[in-house]
């Protein structure tokens, strides 16, 4: 009987359909973005420990000043880049999305470009307003030390490219990137979102005090709407890279008059 069963007739299994494409939530989100901060952290103090041992006998104080140097510092910010993107890109394969649309690495029009360049021109520029009225410092001193330390050491090149650069690319993908994208998600919703990878964003900024974490902080709340609005983490980069070099340049200006 079999030996005239048409091959036609014979049972096929029903295919498995492939498990379709899904987003962090908020514990994933959260899990996978400490994989990110771990791995962009190894990438940094690799650096520093390089700088270190690279002295033969360990000495606090020098020790000390190598860490705080102006070339180990911008290595250790662009080194941190690679680190972020690769830890990134392992945290995304999961998911079955695509890099570039899970971080929604797309451009916006240039209408958004120009209306998030006057918008952060505003907020920077009453942050310095509120500074001067309080009698503060209008750029932060780590900022004026790091540049000099650069000067001395023949970096101020790799700096610019560490603050201008690499810091805006690899803060922008894990902070408007990642974290928003699992964040929006979830029941967080796009403001809790927006709130809580603002306050993570700042939280790397620690080296500022209160009164710089505050404006740190609104930036981040401003980058985050506008990535909300426009669904372009492009933006953001390019918009983070604009105010670091913004206030590179009025660091060394103000270091030059002083």
């Amino acid at each position: 009987m079999d030996s005239v069963t048409p091959a036609s007739a014979v049972a096929v299994p029903p295919a498995i359909p492939d498990r379709p494409p899904r987003v962090w939530k908020f514990w994933g989100t959260v899990l996978w973005g400490l994989f990110i901060f771990a791995a962009m952290f190894l990438g940094q103090v690799a650096v520093i420990i390089y700088f270190v041992l690279r002295q033969g006998s360990f000495d606090v104080a020098a020790a000390i000043h190598v860490v705080g140097g102006g070339l180990t510092i911008s290595l250790s910010v662009i080194l941190g880049l690679p680190a972020v993107l690769l830890a990134t890109w392992i945290a995304i394969r999961p998911t079955r999305i695509s890099f570039t649309d899970y971080l929604a690495l797309r451009w916006t029009s240039w209408r958004n470009f120009l209306i998030g360049v006057a918008a952060l021109a505003i907020l920077v520029g009453g942050w310095d307003l509120l500074s001067r009225a309080l009698g503060r410092e209008v750029t932060p001193g780590f900022m004026g030390d790091v540049l000099k330390s650069a000067q001395a050491d023949g970096a101020l090149w790799l700096l610019v490219i560490a603050f201008c650069v690499a810091a805006p690319m690899w803060e922008e993908i894990f902070s408007r990137g990642f974290l928003y994208r699992g964040w929006s998600e979830s029941k967080l919703g796009v403001a809790g979102a927006i709130f809580l990878s603002s306050l993570a964003w700042t939280s790397l900024h620690l080296q500022y005090d209160w009164f710089f974490f505050g404006e740190v902080f609104s930036i981040g709340l401003l980058l985050g709407y506008l990535r909300y609005r426009t669904n372009s983490t492009w933006l953001t980069i390019v918009l983070h890279g604009i105010n670091n070099s913004a206030a590179t340049i009025q660091t060394f200006w103000l270091a030059g008059s002083g």
